[in-house]
């Protein structure tokens, strides 16, 4: 801008100047420069103003000590303007660095994986200001599977974070212990009113929406209270999952709650649910028009949940041109393809316990006494119900392979064994017996019963 005003000087007759305006450099410089950049602003106009006048040839002493004085002065007072606006920023930065800070502290980032969910989650805070919202989402899982909420306090600061940290609190707590959703909902509620009445000021309420999924993951329980409707994205479609009946926000069933209604919906394999705040769906461009997510969502989209809400608030973005009025946070979940069932899960843990029995199988002389549970996924075959090991060959053993001579227990009434010690060759008797002995004294801690010893072909399984 100097460098084009000198020309201008130039050009034009000598009984016009352009110096009133090469004087607000400074200034102009202040807001967009470094205070070492703006004095040197100042520096260079000081001598370009000067040289403008010896080129001009009619300027007197009196006029160069005049512009010589008032360059000086906007240079200081631009400089000045630089120092206070560089303070602003910082206490500005400093000012969202906390508030990220307390934002991270009160809502933690979940887990990738809770449960049959494969879980992400985003939050966009807004850009006019570092005020902290009262935005919040949460998952936990469950005894019978998982439940989740994402909700929107009113208000922003303080006041909301306080409010948003006792509801996840109360949230957590009925996650762990309540498993009926619509009890968890008066909890909340209870908790919106007590909070009304302790705290003066505007009347609190949020808007939220609790989920239930159960452990495979195949269905949602939903309850809507005054909050956007999730929207279910599944091969290329996003339908919102409107309530079945209106409810109102926590914080105000006062003016007549009644049960808040459940509603089911299926949730398939390849199939991922989007929650959101309002402020997602408020986002306005320069023309003022609204947000809409379903468009966007309806296209051809990858079933990764994180992908999702990246490529979402990359859309967002570009509709408001980076400028968000209000925050906006995002929660979505996708049912993993492998997440097991109870009975697969039962079956698995018997199975690990057998796989255990299995490394140490006993002498097949030795026969169980009993009726054995056996595991569910390796059934043994019939054996008799009883013990009897007697010289010859054991009743039971398999052809050819005659038993020890001398017996080595006889079978009491309990159907345990008593072993007889002979001599030296005692310490070989007692090998004979290890199935029962060693795994005794070894039994898995997992087991609360009898466990069925799974052995190869032509051998008896042993319970211990």
């Amino acid at each position: 801008m100097l460098f084009v005003a000198v020309i201008v000087d130039v050009l034009i007759p000598p009984e016009f100047s352009v110096f009133p305006l090469l004087v607000a450099a400074p200034v102009l410089a202040a807001p967009v420069y470094s205070l070492a950049g703006t004095i040197a602003t100042g520096v260079v106009t000081e001598l370009l103003g000067m040289a403008m006048g010896y080129t001009k040839g009619n300027v007197a002493l009196t006029e160069y000590f005049v512009r010589f004085a008032t360059i000086a002065v906007l240079t200081v007072l631009a400089a000045l303007l630089n120092r206070a606006m560089a303070r602003d920023r910082r206490q500005l930065k400093d000012t969202r660095e906390v508030a990220e800070a307390v934002q991270r502290a009160v809502l933690p980032i979940p887990p990738a994986r809770v449960g049959p969910l494969d879980v992400a989650s985003r939050y966009r805070a807004a850009a006019r200001e570092a005020a902290i919202g009262g935005d919040l989402y949460a998952i936990r899982p469950t005894p019978d599977g998982v439940r989740m909420m994402i909700a929107d306090v009113r208000g922003k600061g303080l006041g909301a974070v306080r409010i948003v940290n006792r509801l996840l609190g109360v949230f957590y707590e009925a996650a762990a212990h309540i498993p009926d959703l619509t009890d968890a909902v008066d909890l909340l509620e209870e908790l919106m009113q007590r909070i009304d009445a302790e705290e003066a000021g505007p009347e609190s309420f949020a808007t939220a929406v609790l989920i239930d999924v159960p452990n495979d993951g195949s269905a949602l329980y939903i309850v809507n209270l005054g909050h956007p409707a999730p929207l279910l994205v599944h091969r290329g479609r996003a339908s919102p999952l409107e309530p079945s009946a209106p409810s109102l926000p926590l914080g105000l069933g006062d003016l007549g709650r009644r049960r808040v209604p459940v509603d089911r919906y299926a949730l398939p394999p390849d199939a991922t649910l989007v929650l959101f705040t309002d402020g997602l769906v408020e986002a306005r461009d320069r023309h003022g028009t609204f947000y809409d997510p379903v468009p966007f969502l309806s296209r051809p989209l990858p079933t990764a949940p994180g992908v999702i809400l990246d490529a979402l608030i990359a859309d967002l973005t570009r509709h408001t041109e980076g400028h968000l009025e209000d925050d906006a946070a995002l929660m979505a979940v996708a049912r993993l393809p492998d997440a097991p069932n109870d009975a697969h899960k039962a079956r698995s843990h018997t199975c690990g316990v057998a796989q255990q029995c299995q490394a140490r199988q006993p002498h097949p002389d030795v026969r169980p006494a009993g009726s054995p549970r056996r595991c569910p996924c390796h059934p043994a075959p019939e054996h008799p119900a009883h013990v009897q090991l007697a010289p010859g060959r054991a009743e039971g053993a398999p052809e050819g392979r005659p038993a020890d001579p001398s017996p080595l227990a006889d079978r009491h009434d309990d159907g345990g064994l008593r072993r007889s010690e002979r001599g030296k060759g005692a310490r070989r008797d007692r090998q004979a017996v290890r199935c029962r002995g060693r795994l005794k004294r070894k039994r898995p801690r997992i087991s609360p019963g009898p466990l069925t010893c799974v052995h190869s072909a032509g051998f008896e399984p042993a319970t211990f």
